[in-house]
Formats: C-alpha cells, structure tokens, sequence
C-alpha cells in the first residue's frame, strides 16, 4: 500500500500531466490504493480520488467503491471528508448511483456527518434531479426501515427549497408517479409525510390536480370498504385519511364521496367508535371533520336518506324538556345534558346539507315529527341562552393577556361555539326553515374580506363562505380546546371541558397491514 510521500508523489504527475493526465493510468491506481493505508493515507485519498475522477472512466467503479470505503471507515473525520467529495462523482451515468448511496448514509448518527448527506443530495439534485430522485425512491422502495424512513422526510423538508428551475414539470410528475408505487404499502405516518410532499407540487395546484389528491386520498381510506367501528386501525386509517383530504376541498372540488361515508358507514356506528388514541374524543372528532367536508358536498345520490340519518343523529344530542311533576318541579333527578360540541357539528352539517333540500323538515317529515324537532330545539335554546349571558358576563372587560389563561381561552371557545348554534338553531325555526346563515365552525380561524375582495385562494378549507370578524375577545387561530360537553349548569367552573387529542406517532408496530404486495411493519 502506498505511503503518505508516495500519495504525494503521484497527486503530482497527475496535477502536472494537465490535459495527458488520463495517460496516467497506473499514478491514479495508487491514489486509489491509498484507502487501505493508515489514516493519513485515507484522509488524502479521500480529496485525491474526487479530483481525478472524471478522467479515468475506465476506472470509475474501483473509485467510487474506493471512496464508498472511505465513507464507511471508522474514523469519523475520515467518513466526513468522503461524504462531502461525493457530489463529484454524480456524473452521467453515476448519478443514480451516487444518489443512492448517499440516501443510504442518511441513516447515519452523527449530527455533523447527516448534514453534509444532506447537503450533497441536494448538491446532486441541482445537477440532475430526476437522478437524484432515481436514486432516493429506490431506497425508499426496497431500503432498510431506517432509510426509507430519512428518505421520505428529506424529500418532505428539502424539496420546497429547491428553485422551479429544478423542479420543473417533467420532475414533479416523476415525484407523482414515484410516489403513487409507495403509496401502495406505507404506514400512517408516511402517508401524511407524502400527502405533504405532493400537495406542495406546484403541478397540483390547479383544480384537476387537487381532485387527482383528493382520489389518492379516498384510494388511501378504502371507501369502497365495509366500515368497521370495532377495528382501531381501521377507524384511525379513515380519520388519517380525512384529515389529509379535508384541505384539498373547495367549490370546485367536492367531498361528496367522503360525506356519503360518513352519513352511510360512520354515522350511524358513532358511539361504537374505538381508538388506540388515549385522551381522544373519537366521535367529536369525527363530527368536527363531517361537518368541515359538509360545506362542499356537491350532489349527493342518497341525499334524503343520508340527510335522515344525519337528523336522527343531531336528535340524539338534542334532548326533549324534562317532564314536569305537578308542583312544577322537574319529575326527573336531573336535567339532559346539553353537548353544545357535538350539537355545533351535526347541526352545522344538517344546515349545510339541508340547503340542498329545503323541504326536508316541511315535506319529508310528518307533522309531529317536526313538532317534536322544534320541542328540541326551543328548549336547547333556552339552556343556550342562558349560557351565552354566563358567559359574556365572565368575559366583560377583559383584554390582552387577561384572555390569553388557559380559562378564558376557553370561555371565547364556548362562546363562540354557542353563538354559532345559537345562529343555525333561528335559521331552522324560520317558517318554512332557512339555510341562509353563514358560520364559522368554533375550531377555525375567522377569515377577515375587504369589500369586493375575491378569495385569495380557491381551495381554502375555511368550513363556510369568508366573512368580516365579529366584535368581541379574539382568539388564537389555531386554539386547541374543545368546546363544553356535558350538563349544563349555573356554574361555569363545573363543566367538563374536553382538551383535543393528536395521533400518536408510533403505533406499537402495528401499520395500515398490507397495502399491495407485502407488509413493511414499520412503526407510525
């Protein structure tokens, strides 16, 4: 093996041979071999061998198998010169290759080592994207769980930096097509990291793209499946999934295949609802998404069916007035509870929906039936009333960091929540009933519209038509809570106020299954 003077040696006749420096075949062999030396020997390999390389294409797999020694060497300084002299390998041919190897040092430990991989893929990718891409999807197709995983979120964080001059349209539809063979098996976790990654394509901005999303998503949910509420993996799939579409709706892009499921498959299983999901309130969470995918159902094929279902399940949340004993106290030991967030949901999705058939409570009902809805309704909202006076009352005058407690937060919650039936709950006793108010369910962000002002984009996820705020304590947009769920009581402090709980990241091993061909039991 060649000494350190050796190396030294032969760097020079090649740097002298200028353009014969191919001729010199056996100086750049040497340099080669320098990678079975001591560390000395190493460290000067791995700057020489990068810097002749193009030269010697006879030679090109001995010195990229050399250099991929270096990268693996003990020594960490010795692996990090190697890695950072990578990209110049990424020729041609090589690129792919290169590429690859580098998505295979992703896995690597070491905080300094994991940025310069990071830093040569996106060197390479600049030279040759669809390369660069070759490479990642191949590891992330058939690498090691450790790879796969690095891989996907490296393209989830690193791809919106890269220039449109790289990411251009034949690359973004060689992501598309690239992704749709993992979207064949992936976990939870790697499908919301891929839905990241595809709807930030700027080819898939457009109204044909979203809706190709929004098929991905429904293929993803399994909406041709037989619901089963008993099954944790099967209900987290479809709110997963959910989640991910819930964005990509607007006027023009419809959730109508979403909402028939729902009313059809999820609806009347509701309290049957399991989730490994500790702390999480499955049922509101999945009224609060039916109720955000309802503002942009388009035309339903079982649309009075599904409404009546969609009735029957608000009837259960709106209980009737309590019998009165002779004396004129309640006969009963308490009185129902009032769930204002689970009314807030069904009765948001029943206004919504019910706009596309106004004589349902008038025409499809009978008579007593509708008597007994607005017996509900009046006396939900006499509680409701009531509530709303508490709770102005408890937020008067107080501004700034007195609304920022994690109390108050709560309070404008509620109040906003209850104003929002409050709206819905008038608009049904209209004579016939109404669908004309708007609302902005309590859980997004008021969207503020200058006069004349079109909507800055078309696909917003805001659950009803932009309006102008309204007066009163503002609240973060991204608040948290649940609203009150629970008796309805004089006293604020005795309601059970409901924190909203996030999937977990890890699943304890158990994925989506088999989606395709094999099952990778990765974690999500």
């Amino acid at each position: 093996m060649p000494t350190v003077e050796e190396l030294y040696r032969n760097y020079g006749i090649l740097a002298d041979a200028t353009e014969q420096v191919g001729q010199h075949k056996d100086a750049y062999q040497v340099i080669l071999d320098g990678v079975k030396g001591g560390t000395k020997e190493k460290r000067l390999a791995a700057q020489f061998i990068p810097k002749f390389f193009k030269h010697f294409p006879e030679l090109a797999d001995s010195a990229i198998n050399a250099q991929l020694d270096l990268c693996e060497d003990e020594d960490v300084s010795i692996r990090r010169q190697a890695i950072k002299e990578l990209p110049q390998f990424a020729t041609g041919e090589n690129l792919p290759r290169v590429a690859d190897i580098l998505t295979q040092l992703l896995q690597t430990d070491d905080s300094a080592e994991f940025n310069l991989v990071n830093n040569a893929l996106l060197s390479i990718f600049k030279m040759d994207a669809k390369g660069t891409l070759g490479g990642l999807f191949s590891q992330i197709l058939q690498g090691e769980d450790i790879v796969r995983e690095r891989a996907i979120k490296f393209l989830s964080t690193k791809l919106k930096t890269l220039p449109d001059e790289v990411l251009t349209k034949e690359v973004e539809e060689l992501i598309l097509t690239e992704s749709k063979k993992v979207l064949e098996d992936v976990t939870g976790e790697e499908f919301v990291l891929f839905m990241k990654i595809l709807s930030g394509l700027k080819s898939l901005q457009t109204v044909s793209g979203r809706q190709q999303l929004v098929e991905l998503v429904a293929e993803q949910a399994d909406l041709e499946q037989t619901f089963n509420p008993s099954d944790p993996d099967c209900v987290d799939r479809l709110l997963q999934c959910t989640r991910q579409a819930v964005p990509l709706f607007s006027k023009n892009v419809h959730s109508t295949r979403f909402v028939t499921y729902f009313c059809e498959q999820v609806l009347p299983n509701l309290s049957s609802l399991t989730t490994p999901v500790e702390g999480l309130d499955i049922q509101l969470e999945v009224l609060k998404l039916l109720a955000e995918m309802s503002s942009f159902c388009g035309d339903m094929e079982k649309l009075e069916t599904n409404l009546r279902k969609l009735f029957d399940k608000l009837l259960e949340y709106m209980p009737l007035p309590p019998e009165e004993a002779e004396n004129g106290e309640n006969a009963g030991n308490e009185e129902p509870k009032l769930q204002f967030s689970y009314v807030e949901c069904l009765l948001y999705s029943f206004h919504q929906l019910g706009r596309k058939l106004p004589d349902f409570l008038t025409a499809k009902l009978n008579a007593e039936k509708l008597k007994d809805f607005k017996i509900r309704l009046q006396y939900f909202a006499r509680g409701l009333q009531v509530y709303i006076r508490q709770l102005r009352l408890a937020l008067q005058g107080k501004t700034g960091e007195a609304l920022k407690t994690e109390e108050n937060k709560i309070k404008v919650v509620a109040l906003k929540i209850t104003n929002n039936i409050n709206v819905l709950i008038k608009d049904l006793f209209h004579i016939p009933p109404s669908y004309k108010s708007t609302v902005t369910l309590s859980w997004k962000p008021v969207q503020k519209v200058e006069i004349g002002q079109k909507r800055a984009n078309e696909d917003t996820t805001s659950g009803s038509p932009p309006k102008k705020s309204s007066a009163g304590p503002k609240r973060d947009a991204r608040q948290i809570y649940n609203p009150p769920s629970g008796k309805y009581s004089s006293n604020l402090g005795n309601f059970n106020y409901e924190q909203r709980g996030a999937f977990r990241g890890s699943r304890g091993g158990r994925g989506w299954g088999a989606r395709g061909n094999r099952s990778r039991g990765r974690l999500y």
